[in-house]
């Protein structure tokens, strides 16, 4: 596998694959030949555009034209599937004979700290996804920080459980590798199960990184059975941690650290952690903690003012860690990363998170919530505006507008409400209508008819007023029953 990965290496350099000059999609399914891919790629001086082959065909299609890639690496099995595009392709499960062809030494490629590493796309308020810009130096300080912090090297590595697209995978593929240690790729179909197998297996992981939702799926999938797991830590991130969340492995597997890892992609993957410890909340969510190396973190009132402790205010974001900008959206990068207020130098620059955030009384940070319309559900950030704007493109909808409700404690859960003249547009049709253009984790799971949306005195849609789904949703989808032991105790903890 070393061999390949100089061999992809020597193959991207000659077809011009030069540091920050060139960006590569890769587009694979979840397997070795997705490292070797994605370490040929950085390795080669380029940048890599993460492409997820179960995204929707016009998703890719948008992300593919509009990071302009000049190189694709992907499979001969996804070929059918892939929309039309400009790129030159490689495909590493078929193309060994000509990529062979070049050299399998190591290059000097002259890559530095301030050159791109990544592209990632995460979900757009104007229907449209954005590629954020990650630097050498940001992925370098987390993971340098992360090896040490977490204790890597003293255990056998992790799983990677994650999309290629999700920012959480850097944590479980990248720092393994770079103490030496095993990376176990899971595979997405029953990813739940095979985590559960490979926790079970008696292998000592050094970490694993994991969303709260899926924390709480692998607590009832072991609540009946004795708990030997051997990992020694879960870093949890991707959204709010609750108490509710951690009480399992609090009880029946106190030798395993319970990290909260706080951190928007626009900051590589986690910028501030808190370890939960034997320590006891009253509720509701865990702090996020404090800032990692090299990090700086402000709780700032409209004034760009420092809050007093208890106060909330919305938390930017400053350090190594940030990201260069959005690809193509100077508008937005400028909206978004602004000069530092505290800080003379004028490269200096502060991510505006839109997280609001408060100080305890210990020092340690706590997450309120979210200012605008974005929000994260089971790991995912989604920015609402967006799936507004692709239901709205649809012919028989006049008004819509989509939110985010934990109407079950634990639950939370995305809600479509819509205006239309015609009576018989169904649920089923607007979901296979979305998932046209969305990825299945934007789809609400409820759509709800109206004649008119509710408004606030100032005309703005009143989203408090909005009714709960129950009873007033246009149709239901046909019932599937549970296929695996998983879904069937998924089932039984939504029906409860």
């Amino acid at each position: 596998r070393r061999q390949k990965r100089w061999t992809i290496c020597g193959d991207g350099r000659a077809d011009g694959c030069a540091a920050d000059r060139v960006l590569v999609g890769i587009c694979v399914e979840r397997s070795v030949e997705m490292v070797v891919g994605l370490l040929g790629i950085l390795k080669a001086g380029g940048a890599y555009v993460p492409l997820d082959p179960n995204y929707p065909h016009q998703r890719l299609s948008y992300m593919l034209a509009d990071s302009g890639v000049e190189v694709l690496l992907t499979q001969q099995s996804l070929l059918e599937s892939l929309p039309s595009h400009t790129a030159q392709m490689v495909c590493l499960d078929s193309d060994w004979g000509a990529i062979e062809q070049y050299s399998g030494q190591n290059l000097d490629v002259g890559v530095h700290s301030d050159n791109l590493a990544y592209v990632i796309y995460t979900s757009g308020s104007t229907g449209k996804p954005k590629g954020t810009m990650i630097l050498h130096s940001g992925v370098g300080n987390y993971l340098s920080w992360c090896t040490k912090a977490y204790n890597v090297a003293d255990s056998e590595g992790s799983t990677v459980n994650s999309s290629i697209g999700f920012d959480a995978t850097i944590t479980s593929l990248f720092y393994p590798l770079l103490v030496g240690r095993k990376v176990v790729i899971l595979p997405e179909e029953g990813e739940i199960e095979a985590l559960k197998a490979a926790l079970c297996s008696g292998t000592k992981f050094s970490l694993v990184k994991i969303t709260p939702a899926h924390l709480e799926i692998l607590s009832y999938l072991l609540a009946h059975e004795q708990v030997t797991i051997e990992n020694k830590a879960f870093i949890i991130g991707g959204e709010a941690l609750s108490v509710n969340h951690i009480k399992f492995w609090q009880k029946y597997a106190p030798q395993i650290r319970l990290i909260n890892e706080y951190g928007p992609t626009e900051t590589v993957v986690g910028c501030c952690i808190f370890e939960v410890g034997e320590k006891t909340f009253s509720g509701g969510n865990i702090p996020i903690g404090r800032p990692i190396a090299n990090t700086q973190i402000y709780i700032l009132d409209k004034h760009l003012q420092p809050v007093p402790i208890g106060v909330p205010g919305e938390l930017y974001i400053g350090g190594d860690g940030l990201a260069r900008g959005y690809l193509k959206r100077p508008e937005l990068t400028s909206e978004k990363f602004i000069p530092n207020p505290f800080c003379n130098s004028k490269s200096q620059r502060l991510y505006k998170t839109g997280d609001l955030a408060r100080y305890l009384r210990d020092g340690n940070i706590e997450f309120k919530g979210r200012i605008d319309n974005q929000v994260k559900i089971r790991g995912f950030r989604i920015e609402l505006g967006e799936i507004e704007a692709v239901l709205s493109s649809h012919p028989h909808i006049q008004q819509t507008v989509v939110i985010a409700r934990e109407d079950i404690p634990g639950n939370k859960r995305l809600v479509a409400y819509y205006v239309s003249q015609s009576e018989s547009l169904s649920t089923n049709q607007l979901r296979e209508f979305l998932k046209q253009k969305l990825p299945e984790y934007m789809v609400p799971s409820a759509f709800v008819t109206l004649d008119t949306l509710p408004l606030t005195p100032n005309g703005k849609v009143d989203r408090k007023s909005l009714p709960a789904p129950d009873g007033v949703v246009t149709s239901v989808e046909e019932y599937v029953a549970p296929r695996t032991p998983t879904e069937e105790i998924i089932a039984n903890i939504l029906h409860s």
